[in-house]
């Protein structure tokens, strides 16, 4: 009896030690990445510490025999098991996967090369005479979430209103320039850009159509400039505090087939500690598709819309906000404006409520029955950009049919 509880506890402890070998590999890869070493040097070394605790557990695993040909056999098993993880789990950590070519260009699309240093990709969509003086500018959601040729199809039909329409995608996002450095994303930079573009199409005004963390952005620039706005439009709005920011996604370090990916978890590990590094051990192109990853395995309460231009660094590393919440500084705002929530929608009603709360004299509309790409909401944009009648939903609870998250 004592002799199995003494095989059951060296079991038990072999067990821990393995479940900890990944951990120690990790700490040892963000530590030597926090000391400023090399990709392939943080790299290898975490991957040692992980052999090297992977190595014990197994021997704590199986029992020692008293037999000569028994040790034997026991080290070349230990040996070959060994190898076989370790060779597996290096092969997964260092070598990249396919670069996927970058998107193509869409029709109409352009550059602006701003003041900000910031090089985006947009498309213009003009009138046959621009008859309203303050143009429509499109903030797509994520962050880092873009659909460029999409959403200047969609919204092409303002035009006929007499508006012209810019649809861009963000800093890092889509077909737009990536930064060096990922910490130079976040929402601070994002204003400062919609500010220049501002300058650039020579508008005193923007109408701003904002959707998820689009509207963040419209919130933090009605904030910074609520004299600059002639009317905002936010759709699905959320506010997600720096704490709460698209880190907790990376925490999904999975591959398609549900098990864990070690380079995707090095990679999350980096993010957290040392962006820097992380760019420099994984470019931007492989965190691009490792952001399709994460959002395509993410739960979604109504179908996902396809994207083609998603921005890995953008939408994943942390985002600095300019100080507190915008939403607190929104009470004076007077350019009018219209929150939207749909039947099916990923963002949370308290969070639209506290968009309404924060704007007492927005209107809230709520779109039965259809979606952010649905001529049923062109047109409730249509009616409020020109003036028209907008049905206000009244109540502070969701009707029956929304099918979202509360």
């Amino acid at each position: 009896m004592a002799s199995f509880a003494r095989l059951a506890g060296r079991a038990v402890a072999g067990a821990g030690v393995l479940a900890l070998s990944p951990v120690l590999g990790l700490a040892t890869l963000a530590g030597m990445a926090m000391v400023g070493a090399e990709p392939m040097v943080f790299a290898v070394t975490g991957l040692a510490v992980f052999a090297s605790v992977s190595f014990l557990g197994l021997l704590l695993c199986v029992p020692r025999p008293r037999a000569a040909w028994g040790r034997w056999s026991r080290a070349v098993v230990i040996l070959g098991v060994e190898v076989a993880v370790v060779w597996h789990v290096s092969v997964a950590t260092l070598q990249p996967p396919a670069a996927r070519a970058p998107a193509a260009p869409v029709a109409g699309q352009r550059e602006w090369r701003l003041p900000t240093g910031s090089e985006l990709a947009y498309v213009r969509l003009a009138p046959k005479r621009v008859t309203r003086p303050d143009p429509v500018v499109f903030l797509h959601g994520g962050p880092g979430v873009a659909d460029l040729a999409a959403s200047s199809a969609f919204f092409r039909d303002l035009t006929a209103d007499g508006y012209q329409v810019y649809v861009y995608d963000q800093l890092g996002a889509g077909r737009s320039a990536r930064l060096p450095d990922p910490r130079g994303y976040g929402l601070t930079r994002d204003v400062a850009d919609l500010e220049a573009i501002r300058q650039t199409v020579g508008a005193k005004r923007l109408n701003l159509i904002a959707h998820d963390y689009g509207a963040q952005l419209a919130a933090a620039y009605l904030a910074a400039h609520p004299d600059r706005v002639a009317g905002a439009v936010l759709a699905s709005p959320a506010w997600t505090p720096q704490k709460q920011d698209g880190r907790l996604e990376v925490a999904a370090a999975f591959g398609q087939d549900g098990s864990p990916d070690p380079r995707l978890l090095a990679v999350s590990t980096l993010l957290r500690v040392e962006p820097l590094a992380a760019h420099a051990f994984a470019g931007d192109r492989e965190l691009d598709a490792y952001l399709g990853l994460v959002r395509q395995g993410a739960r979604h309460p109504c179908p996902a819309a396809a994207t083609t231009g998603s921005g890995g660094y953008a939408g994943l590393i942390g985002r600095a906000a300019p100080g507190s919440s915008p939403l607190s500084s929104l009470t004076e705002v007077t350019a009018p404006v219209l929150i939207v929530k749909a039947a099916c929608d990923e963002q949370s009603w308290a969070s639209a409520m506290d968009y309404r709360r924060a704007l007492p004299s927005a209107t809230f509309a709520y779109l039965g029955g259809g979606t952010y790409r649905s001529e049923a909401y062109l047109g409730l944009v249509r009616a409020f950009l020109t003036g028209g009648r907008v049905h206000a939903y009244e109540g502070d609870v969701p009707p029956p049919d929304y099918r979202g998250p509360r």
